[in-house]
């Protein structure tokens, strides 16, 4: 195995990650399980971070990475070290992107985490209903008792946090991975020559 092997093994490895991001950040569109209109889905829900940033960005990595073990070792227009060390660099540029997007949906989860969601509360000067954040800096995260300060939707808090903790697990899981291949393209495009690329293991086959 070369470094195009360790390659495609973590692009594929991202695929079920980019996947759950996806489906995650589109449940928080639904807050408790529910159809809102605009005004009651959070900032950060808009933002879109598992949707663009884990998800359509990390699409180009994975094709990248995935396809690496073909490309790295078979050359291009005949010079067989050329094609392996450009492979290998344009994997690290990738990698790069990877870690951007990924990046932005881990913000957006935190941010999101310490901030609370949007919900239905009632206004005390007047006892309006009104969507609003009631929560403060994270102060609910520790005190289960505030969650009822919001009346609706059924089960916004515990829904909330357990999507955006998902993806802020999740995104910190694809940077890594990308960080990864980020060092492993730098090896291979300075190696060039499979067989040097010891930190994937092997011998140089593909």
């Amino acid at each position: 195995m070369c470094c195009g092997g360790c390659a495609k093994c973590l692009g594929f490895t991202l695929i079920p990650l980019t996947v759950l991001c996806t489906i995650a950040n589109i449940l928080l569109f639904f807050p408790g399980g529910t159809v809102q209109e605009t005004d009651g889905i959070s900032d950060e829900v808009l933002y879109s971070g598992g949707i663009l940033g884990s998800g359509v960005l990390m699409v180009f990595p994975i094709l990248v990475f995935a396809g690496l073990k073909n490309n790295d070792c078979c050359g291009c227009c005949g010079n067989e070290g050329c094609g392996k060390r450009f492979a290998m660099f344009t994997s690290v540029i990738f990698a790069a992107l990877g870690v951007v997007g990924a990046g932005y949906c881990f913000i957006i989860s935190a941010v999101a985490l310490n901030r609370g969601p949007k919900c239905l509360i009632t206004n005390p000067t007047n006892s309006s209903k009104t969507w609003s954040y009631p929560f403060v800096e994270g102060d609910y995260l520790s005190d289960h008792d505030l969650w009822k300060l919001c009346e609706a939707p059924e089960s916004l808090v515990p829904w909330n946090l357990t999507l955006f903790s998902l993806l802020l697990i999740m995104s910190g899981a694809q940077m890594v991975l990308c960080a990864i291949q980020a060092v492993n393209g730098l090896l291979g495009t300075i190696c060039g020559d499979c067989t040097c690329c010891g930190c994937c293991g092997g011998n140089g086959a593909v």
